[in-house]
């Protein structure tokens, strides 16, 4: 029986891919390095440093450790920057409705993201209070596909991993969902997620029935 809904938060309950393609081109750009978006949707669902090799993949030379360090908080910086733009109206359709209609039927709600940046994101869409946990890339050594991030939330949720139901737009995060024991409900297309037998273009294609099943 699923007790509790843990989300991804970019890409299910808001939008950031075209803030982080504008911070990574920025980055790639300044040091000669071609970047374009089909890259960039590669760069989903991965840590910071993960986006960054990938990216230095098509670099002319070999980056140290300082420089990649640099150029990882050079884009966070950017990044961060671009967030100040974020407001209520990013949130995505369907997630207020959603929610609501989960705490109506007594579900425990948090949000699992590989983001450090998670924290910041949620206070300026005005989701800060929504959730009864959060973990995030601040709690976790590894990111995903690994199930680290989601068997935090669920140990902050008090749940364990077969009472929860992670609901993911990423391979990676769908993945880790599996490897912590959980249930997946994938957002997107059978072309994006082909793995995925439960799945919704988005949480407004959705409902809590067709999440959790009923009863």
């Amino acid at each position: 029986m699923i007790r509790g809904v843990i989300f991804d938060l970019d890409g299910v309950l808001v939008t950031t891919d075209e803030l982080h393609y504008q911070a990574w081109r920025q980055v790639a750009d300044r040091e000669g390095i071609y970047f374009d978006r089909t890259i960039n949707h590669q760069l989903r669902g991965v840590s910071r440093m993960e986006s960054l090799e990938i990216i230095l993949e098509r670099a002319g030379r070999a980056y140290t450790p300082e420089e990649k360090s640099a150029l990882a908080n050079r884009k966070n910086h950017l990044y961060r920057e671009l967030l100040r733009t974020l407001t209520a109206a990013d949130v995505l359709p369907g997630v207020q409705a959603l929610l609501a209609e989960l705490r109506r039927r007594g579900i425990r709600l948090a949000v699992a993201s590989s983001s450090k940046n998670a924290p910041l994101i949620l206070s300026r869409v005005g989701l800060k209070d929504a959730f009864d946990a959060v973990a995030d890339g601040n709690d976790i050594t590894h990111s995903k596909p690994d199930p680290e991030v989601f068997l935090l939330a669920a140990e902050r949720l008090g749940l364990l991993p077969e009472e929860c139901l992670v609901v993911e737009d990423a391979a990676a995060g769908i993945e880790g969902g599996r490897r912590a024991g959980m249930a997946v409900f994938g957002i997107g297309t059978p072309e994006t997620l082909p793995k995925v037998e439960r799945l919704a273009a988005g949480l407004a294609d959705t409902t809590a029935e067709g999440l959790l099943g009923p009863g």
